[in-house]
């Protein structure tokens, strides 16, 4: 059988939220649960955000003291590139952190959530055995693992977006699709977990259909820029990204 191009995949792996948000019509106390922990982690962020373009200006000042000897007019563009990377580089780590901050803090909602969606599929795993340190030491190790996935990656970021033209254009791109990546493993981590596989596992499981991956992910990623609506994403970004690894763990499924 043919397989399905990138494009189409990726828009494949877009309705996988949208299955996700169809949990809200079937399981609304249980999604309004997981509502909670995006409410209160977005209202840090947004706090914080708020702050940061307040003093975007002092800011960009801080990472151009080579523009200060330059004229006025060169100085304004300069600054103004190194505002808009910042805040370029701010939404990334933002989005990404908020994901895995939330699940963390929602831990019991959101497992709560993927284990409802695994029964009405069927073939729902075992819940594993574990002690309480097991389990901690596990989810300190993949956190860590992040945290330096997506530290490089946006330093990077970062640095190419004082490129003329490209810093404003390829960048947020690139942005979006390693955020999507990022978030596609964050999200996925309940379904793999309930299965005792690990983040490489995820990483090669996801990554052996990366265009539907990206598709899921980077939809997402662009939802969750919107502050207000993530806190209806989150949840149901949670139950689309169960059953996305389902089907990737399961080949004999069809993918939808």
């Amino acid at each position: 059988m043919k397989r399905a191009s990138a494009l189409r995949r990726f828009f494949s792996g877009m309705a996988y939220l949208g299955r996700g948000l169809r949990v809200w019509g079937t399981s609304p106390r249980l999604m309004l649960l997981g509502a909670i922990p995006p409410l209160i982690v977005g209202a840090v962020y947004v706090t914080g955000i708020v702050l940061l373009v307040m003093n975007i200006e002092r800011l960009a000042t801080w990472v151009t003291p080579f523009a200060s000897g330059w004229d006025e007019s060169a100085q304004l563009l300069v600054r103004g590139i190194a505002g808009l990377v910042l805040l370029a580089a701010v939404a990334f780590f933002a989005v990404v952190t908020f994901a895995g901050i939330t699940l963390t803090v929602g831990d019991p909602f959101y497992e709560r959530i993927a284990r409802g969606v695994e029964s009405r599929l069927g073939n729902a795993p075992q819940e594993l055995e574990e002690t309480f340190w097991v389990g901690l030491w596990r989810g300190i190790g993949s956190a860590l693992r992040f945290l330096a996935l997506t530290a490089s990656v946006g330093l990077l970021l970062f640095g190419l977006g004082f490129i003329p033209v490209v810093g404003q254009t390829v960048v947020p791109v690139l942005g979006a699709f390693f955020g999507g990546w990022f978030l596609a493993l964050e999200l996925s981590g309940f379904a793999f977990d309930a299965r005792g596989l690990r983040l490489r596992d995820r990483r090669r499981s996801l990554g052996a259909d990366r265009a539907t991956t990206l598709g899921f992910g980077v939809l997402t990623y662009l939802l969750f820029l919107v502050p207000f609506l993530a806190i209806v994403v989150m949840p149901a970004a949670v139950a689309g990204a169960t059953i996305m690894s389902r089907d990737a763990l399961s080949p004999q499924l069809v993918r939808r």
